[in-house]
């Protein structure tokens, strides 16, 4: 047992009377350290981390590379503002994000502090450019919790509702999902039809001359790890290009090896005008990104974009060690086979639990449904939770995800080893265990 003057019950009762009930919390425990993809309590239970902090771990916790290169910068200096003097961090950070995003065009970037920052600036910069207002995002799409990215995000509870109104000249539209198309329509003719409602969406809903920018997760998050058809998706960037609109690849939950590649637009041989970073850029410290085009990213005159704590110092060093990590472990490879493990034990699972509709995954990202019938695939949001629950009291850290709360996605450090892999996969297996009835 770790040694500690505070008990988890003094903690969580502190917890409920100064922490604002907005602020949801899956595990009520109370980390007292971290290493890996492991996680152990002030109490002295481990938890095997399924969750990655919502994907921002691809690199584990605490990786002693990433904390090194953060206990360098610390003793040098903390924060100086790159808008009141520039600082090695910042421009060796996005020279090296120029280099590893896609496409050999000259690029420039823009450091910030969260994803949801990193949309709205890449909203800014697009309209700045392009001298238009609307902007377009998806249905099931997910961009953050700001006024613009609430706008742009598609579930409304928790996420939206009472918090309006919302930003104005921002349309959702249509998004594939072919595990709940038509059963009479094969998939083909489903894409085709989808990408035709994408098309028409440009003549009932917005012009497309007045189409600042469309947003695109190339794998939605949040939406229950939705993953398009590459034709859809190269279909939407085909469309963009022909009417002058900024294409917008949010990485920001994909990048960074998650999906087997640094970023995800990768596998649908579609280069981006701007793609959007955070999450595991900087192992855990708050820093996000716009990059892209020089010639849209420098649209903006000096002091149009920028932030007091944006691209800070500790924060860049993180995001350039990680970098480094994922090149010299070979984590692109990794993420590959953790994602075919995982993918493996559910569907040795979904012979013994019916439960378990479709299995997907690009990578390491990984998902499944949890249905009702396996037939009419109805969603079953009160299983899912209870599954979820079962695993965050019995040590393994799981999180839900999907427009109707129904799929259980993972998002285990690459870095995970076989050893936490299969104890945490042992609990899933309980946990699915405890709810079939």
């Amino acid at each position: 047992m770790i040694t500690t003057h505070t008990t988890s019950k003094k903690l969580q009762d502190k917890r409920e009377k100064f922490v604002a009930r907005g602020v949801s919390t899956g595990n009520l425990n109370i980390v007292a350290k971290a290493s890996g993809s492991t996680i152990i309590d002030i109490d002295g239970k481990q938890w095997i981390d399924f969750a990655g902090a919502i994907g921002t771990l691809n690199v584990g916790h605490t990786h002693p590379k990433v904390t090194e290169a953060v206990k360098q910068q610390v003793e040098k200096f903390l924060h100086p503002g790159f808008n009141v003097m520039m600082y090695e961090g910042y421009i060796n950070l996005a020279e090296k994000l120029c280099e590893i995003t896609p496409g050999n065009f000259n690029k420039q970037a823009i450091l910030l502090n969260s994803g949801a920052e990193a949309v709205e600036n890449a909203v800014k910069i697009a309209r700045r450019y392009t001298k238009r207002q609307a902007v377009v995002s998806f249905i099931r799409g997910f961009h953050g919790r700001t006024n613009m990215t609430m706008s742009m995000t598609s579930k409304v509870k928790p996420y939206k509702f009472g918090f309006g109104p919302f930003a104005p000249e921002v349309y959702q539209a249509p998004y594939p999902y072919t595990y709940h198309k038509p059963e009479n329509v094969s998939e083909e003719a489903y894409i085709e039809q989808v990408i035709k409602e994408f098309k028409d969406f440009f003549i009932s809903t917005v012009s497309p001359e007045n189409v600042a920018c469309v947003v695109m997760e190339p794998i939605q998050g949040e939406g229950g790890f939705i993953i398009p058809p590459k034709k859809f998706v190269q279909a939407v960037y085909s469309f963009c290009q022909k009417h002058g609109i900024v294409f917008v690849a949010d990485e920001i939950q994909t990048g960074f090896g998650r999906t087997g590649t640094l970023f995800a637009i990768e596998q649908f041989d579609v280069v981006p005008d701007l793609i959007t970073v955070s999450k595991s850029l900087a192992a855990g410290l708050p820093l996000s990104g716009v990059v892209g085009k020089t010639e849209i990213m420098s649209a903006a005159e000096p002091g149009e974009l920028g932030g007091t704590y944006a691209g800070n110092p500790v924060a860049c060093a993180a995001a350039l060690a990680v970098i480094d990590v994922i090149q010299e472990e070979n984590l692109l490879q990794k993420s590959e086979v953790v994602g075919q493990k995982i993918e493996a034990k559910l569907h040795e699972l979904a012979i013994k639990y019916v439960f378990l509709g479709e299995i997907r995954r690009l990578g390491s990202m990984v998902a499944v449904e949890i249905v009702k019938d396996r037939d009419n695939k109805t969603p079953d949001k009160e299983k899912t939770g209870k599954v979820t629950k079962f695993a965050n009291e019995n040590g393994l850290l799981l999180l839900s995800a999907g427009i109707k709360g129904n799929v259980i996605r993972f998002l285990a450090p690459l870095v995970i080893t076989d050893e936490e892999l299969n104890n945490g996969l042992a609990i899933l297996e309980k946990a699915f265990d405890s709810v079939n009835s």
